[in-house]
């Protein structure tokens, strides 16, 4: 569906407060007519929000969104907001493909850009990413390598390690990693995938976009849309507060991104082994020729790439040239 319209954001964090408020009183507050208010919220239920209408006493919304704020997410980052510089937008086409423009213009590092509606949100070999308002966190870190491109195999799994730390110090058990950038939930559904765009030269300077989409929880709305299996948050524990959440994400980002700088993806190999859901389990890649192959998977090797026990050997595999599903 088309993004929501700016007068239907400012209303659905009026009514954030849980309350009942007339349209009247909306009307009078937004100074437009009662006929605009109603148009405004209308398509409310679209958006995966449940809104009460009952006459003589207004709009209600019995479970409203918690709003990213960038006053709250630094609060939450503590000493660690000094590293980055965060703007959340209320609509965008893509998190990523808005970062990457800016990261072009020169932005600097540690560069967050958070969006509550995406309405071209992608995925690895540009699949869509679907989610809805308030059920997810959808956001892109931007961050600057003196190493050139040649030197950031491995990236997107030391991402993903980053987002499983972040989970376990928020107390949430079950998350597992899957080759190259996804995590996984509950049943093996897809709870998070990354995307990882990055400009600059093979030798160096670089700059990367890492784009992380992640499930809250998942109404009707958004699994018609989704033809594979998907898990959230919510799934596996009490969902902590969207603030906080991305804030624990961001502080790990940076960990991890500060160490992989200066060593590498090799320090977290074992780390995302230990995370690896298909770790000596049997697999099923999909080469780029459509043939399929079926092995072990061993884990990763240093740099970041597949290591698969075939019946003719071990292979290694690239992320750009496999996708890999577990059987």
């Amino acid at each position: 569906m088309l993004a929501p319209k700016p007068l239907t954001f400012a209303l659905l964090r009026r009514l954030a407060d849980g309350e009942f408020h007339s349209g009247q009183a909306l009307a009078a507050e937004f100074s437009l007519s009662r006929a605009s208010i109603h148009n405004a919220l209308s398509e409310v239920e679209g958006l995966g929000l449940s809104l009460y209408r009952v006459r003589g006493r207004g709009y209600q919304m019995p479970q409203p969104p918690q709003w990213l704020t960038e006053v709250a997410l630094n609060a939450s980052l503590g000493d660690a907001a000094a590293s980055f510089s965060i703007e959340v937008l209320d609509t965008a086409s893509s998190s990523n493909a808005v970062l990457l423009q800016r990261a072009a213009l020169g932005a600097p590092s540690g560069r967050v850009l958070a969006v509550e509606w995406q309405s071209a949100g992608r995925g690895r070999r540009g699949r869509s990413w679907h989610s809805a308002l308030g059920h997810s966190l959808t956001f892109s870190l931007l961050w600057r390598f003196e190493q050139g491109l040649s030197a950031l195999s491995g990236l997107s799994l030391a991402a993903g390690v980053a987002i499983a730390r972040a989970l376990h110090t928020l107390g949430i058990q079950g998350a597992q990693l899957k080759w190259p950038n996804d995590v996984l939930g509950a049943n093996g559904g897809k709870l998070a995938g990354i995307l990882i765009e990055a400009q600059g030269d093979m030798l160096g300077p670089s700059a990367v976009v890492i784009g992380v989409g992640l499930n809250l929880n998942l109404p009707d709305e958004v699994l018609s849309q989704v033809d594979q299996p998907v898990s959230s948050l919510a799934q596996l524990a009490p969902l902590p507060e969207r603030n906080h959440l991305l804030a624990v994400i961001l502080r790990e980002l940076a960990t991890v991104l500060e160490s992989f700088a200066t060593h590498g993806f090799a320090p977290l190999q074992q780390e995302w082994e230990a995370n690896h859901a298909a770790q000596h389990r049997p697999v099923r890649l999909s080469l780029p020729d459509g043939s399929t192959l079926d092995g072990i998977a061993r884990g990763v090797a240093l740099d970041g790439t597949l290591r698969l026990d075939t019946e003719h050997g071990e292979r290694l595999f690239n992320s750009g040239e496999v996708s890999l599903r577990m059987q």
